[in-house]
């Protein structure tokens, strides 16, 4: 080949390559984009999901409940409060609760989340947290008539709690303490091995709600 025809193929040469770099630079941008849109809409669709689950609130002290939260009062006002009352939250701990709850809390113990992982321990695959599960006190609490707040809670993790089991937190009032502060004993039930997987005890102050809820 001539000096003049490596002059010539030279240039050519140098612009292709960086028509190539251009067109390959562009299309993973291109694709970095979309899927980061891809990203958000399934965050958006989650938090719809989410929204639609969603219904009126069963009682005035919580903002609202989901379609397969159940709860149950033997108590509709809070100067009627006595010994012996009872009150009782149900819920489904799925994949999204724990999750959530590992974003949430920074609890991101390879037990809760790694199958893999998991299997190779004692429980044989993933279980809940128990501080998640233990929350379920705090929704049932939160059902009491009035104003609930915590003022001291003591557990004892009795059993493991699998992901997509059902459970169910009961609180009963044990004893009045005066000023508005009760102590209540504090279970949860785990509905599909049949058996207790907290136990404990709580003491609540309970005030009334604002006039104008």
């Amino acid at each position: 080949m001539s000096d003049h025809s490596q002059e010539l193929t030279t240039p050519l040469s140098t612009m292709t390559n960086a028509w190539a770099q251009m067109t390959g630079s562009f299309f993973k941008s291109a694709a970095a984009a979309n899927t980061a849109a891809l990203t958000a809409f399934d965050a958006d669709r989650k938090v719809d999901a989410d929204e639609t689950n969603r219904r009126p609130a069963s009682v005035s002290s919580v903002e609202y409940d989901e379609a397969d939260w159940e709860s149950e009062r033997s108590v509709e006002n809070a100067a009627d409060i006595t010994v012996g009352d009872t009150v009782r939250f149900s819920k489904e701990v799925d994949d999204d609760d724990v999750h959530d709850f590992a974003r949430a809390s920074g609890d991101t113990n390879r037990l809760h989340l790694d199958e893999e992982f998991a299997e190779t321990t004692r429980f044989g695959g993933r279980i809940a947290h128990g501080t998640l599960v233990s929350g379920l006190i705090s929704a049932a609490l939160a059902r009491l008539p009035g104003l609930t707040i915590y003022l001291s809670q003591d557990l004892e993790f009795t059993g493991p709690v699998n992901i997509g089991d059902r459970i169910t937190a009961t609180v009963e009032i044990i004893e009045d303490l005066g000023d508005n502060q009760f102590r209540l004993s504090t279970i949860i039930t785990d509905e599909n091995q049949e058996k207790n997987v907290i136990e404990g005890e709580a003491v609540v102050l309970i005030d009334d709600l604002p006039e104008d809820r």
